[in-house]
């Protein structure tokens, strides 16, 4: 499958190394492309990500992704699914950019025709390509209103190491929020183990 990441940090990477090793295409979406030469990774421009895309990921600050989506303009991203991944925090992590809402339900109002699905938004990079390196199973959400988008999701998060058992839908886009606010609790837990290398899982009771 073609990827577009939009984003050049440490999450965007993340996902197209290990989307790449799962035997993707990907290409990673930069503002100045030409100063990212040095990655590893093929490197375009924003548009140029999203025209190359069969499936988009928003790994931008999550406090200038809305903005950066319009400079693409939404009939490129018309029709093609967007896995956003992005939490708006403030420069010192401790307030949320949408605290009564989140960015993924940003991203879906100001692009309708785009279906958007929330996930791997509550684990830091390391995580999100290799949770089999954790101490056991572990979960990782889904948010969004269009089932296929959904689909295309799950198995991308599959190639990633997310078992179906591990993955929980939790709903359409506005339980987005839950994801997105549970940054302030990772912080929290980070900051108490001294590591950003965990993970949740959620456990419930067993079946009678």
């Amino acid at each position: 499958m073609r990827i577009g990441l939009l984003g050049t940090g440490n999450v965007a990477r993340a996902l197209a190394h290990g989307w790449r090793a799962a035997g993707h295409d990907v290409l990673l979406g930069s503002r100045r492309p030409g100063e990212r030469t040095d990655l590893g990774l093929p490197v375009g421009s924003l548009s140029e990500a999203a025209a190359h895309a069969e499936v988009l990921v928003n790994a931008t600050p999550g406090t200038f992704s809305v903005e950066l989506l319009h400079s693409i303009g939404a009939p490129a991203l018309a029709g093609v699914p967007l896995i956003d991944v992005g939490v708006g925090l403030s420069d010192d992590f401790v307030e949320l950019s949408h605290p009564n809402s989140s960015l993924g339900e940003r991203i879906q109002d100001a692009f309708p025709l785009t279906p958007v699905v929330k996930t791997l938004c509550t684990m830091d990079s390391t995580v999100m390509i290799a949770p089999g390196d954790l101490d056991g199973p572990s979960t990782v959400f889904l948010s969004g209103d269009d089932t296929e988008a959904k689909r295309t999701t799950g198995r991308l998060l599959t190639d990633l190491g997310w078992p179906p058992s591990s993955q929980l839908d939790i709903g359409g886009i506005r339980t987005a929020r839950g994801q997105e606010h549970f940054a302030l609790l990772f912080m929290g837990i980070a900051g108490g183990l001294g590591s950003h290398t965990f993970n949740i899982n959620v456990v419930t009771r067993p079946a009678v």
